[in-house]
């Protein structure tokens, strides 16, 4: 009988984590102090939760991000536009008193989502993509779809009609697939036949882990096809799950994958390609939910992703093509005008806290307890910063 869990500190596993990159490709952007100035970026694919956590998780989203693409995966999920409504209500009043954060909401597709449906949110002007998530393919998607085609065509051939993305959570639930496998087969049973059926569906396959998935993007007509990227995924590979004993909060869905993969979303990401654009995936759970003996899949990344972009986009030596990947490529493919604000990132050290507590409990955020290189500069920096761009502008 086992009486007790013991898992290795997070920092030991991100430890590791952490020198998955190429040493030798230094950046003539990495000095000490270096300062950059980027549009503020927006996050296409961010969990808020609800209750208590949505209250612990909100301010650190609205912190860096000037908008944020919300998961509807709730209990019970966000299946209609009033309850988006609702929910967005609730975002808002969780968020700091000076905030300038929007959420966009989404809708939960199921097998009885009407087309009428897709109607309603389009003019409600708050909800602007629809969520697919097959049944059972992650932290509450029991309510979702069990035949696309059979199922739910109607409702994806009005979205084509209203323009209005697919978001995909792209891995088949098939207990005889290899959970290594599951996006790859996604792509070749439901992505590449749902585009041939509906090429003028708008889609965004979601958090990316495999060659696959960037091959299968590329394909794609630009501004039909695109894909989000977590800084889990571009930093971490599957020995992170194992690394020093089992690491639960390395744990997330879809999950890591093998180097070589990691290295082609690097690739993708930092070739300036228009198709791929930031994502979070951010996903708090409370500690004792994340280690225990069946933990929840999901990293909570918000406090941290805006520097770990950065470092992946350094170490590539592609630093003038991350504010198109931050700020650019995904209201541009959503057809939404770009932040007219802006943020710094300062090369300069700071320590990811180990924890985060709060009256329910504590969350543990990646890459707790390491330090980072490049810091966000927020709050009244920040504000000083837009302000003086704004004079400027104005004499120009």
């Amino acid at each position: 009988m086992i009486n007790s869990l013991v898992f290795p500190r997070p920092s030991e596993a991100f430890k590791f984590a952490s020198t998955r990159f190429d040493g030798s490709r230094k950046s003539k952007y990495s000095k000490p102090g270096m300062e950059l100035t980027l549009t503020q970026p927006d996050d296409w694919h961010l969990h808020l939760r609800d209750d208590d956590l949505l209250q612990a998780v909100a301010p650190h989203s609205a912190k860096h991000f000037g908008r944020a693409i919300i998961m509807p995966n709730l209990k019970p999920p966000i299946t209609t536009t009033a309850a988006a409504v609702a929910y967005r209500e609730s975002i808002l009043k969780a968020l700091p008193a000076d905030s300038n954060f929007t959420p966009l909401m989404t809708l939960y597709l199921t097998d009885t989502t009407s087309p009428n449906e897709i109607k309603l949110a389009r003019r409600s002007g708050v909800v602007f993509a629809v969520k697919l998530y097959p049944a059972g393919a992650t932290t509450n998607s029991q309510d979702g779809v069990t035949d696309l085609f059979g199922k739910c065509l109607p409702v994806l051939e009005e979205m084509v009609e209203e323009n209005m993305p697919l978001l995909v959570h792209g891995e088949v639930t098939d207990p005889d697939v290899d959970v290594f496998d599951r996006e790859k087969v996604f792509i070749d049973t439901v992505l590449q036949p749902l585009i041939q059926r509906l090429p003028r569906l708008k889609v965004v396959m979601e958090h990316i882990t495999t060659m696959d998935a960037v091959r299968f993007v590329e394909s794609g007509e630009e501004g039909f096809l695109a894909a989000t990227v977590t800084p889990q995924h571009l930093i971490l590979n599957r020995n992170a799950l194992f690394q020093g004993g089992l690491q639960p909060h390395n744990y997330c869905l879809p999950v890591l994958k093998r180097e070589t993969h990691r290295q082609a979303i690097v690739s993708a990401v930092t070739s300036g390609s228009k198709r791929f654009f930031l994502g979070t995936d951010s996903a708090p759970h409370e500690k004792q939910r994340k280690e225990c003996s069946c933990g929840c899949a999901g990293i909570f990344n918000a406090p941290v992703a805006i520097s770990l972009y950065a470092k992946v986009f350094e170490e590539a030596g592609a630093l003038d093509k991350l504010e198109a990947f931050t700020s650019f490529n995904g209201p541009d493919f959503y057809g939404l005008p770009r932040n007219t604000s802006k943020i710094k990132l300062t090369k300069a050290s700071w320590k990811v806290p180990d924890s985060l507590s709060f009256s329910f409990g504590n969350i543990i955020p990646m890459f707790a307890g390491e330090t980072l290189e490049w810091q966000p500069c927020v709050g009244e920096k920040a504000e000083m910063l837009n302000e003086v761009q704004e004079v400027g502008a104005n004499k120009g």
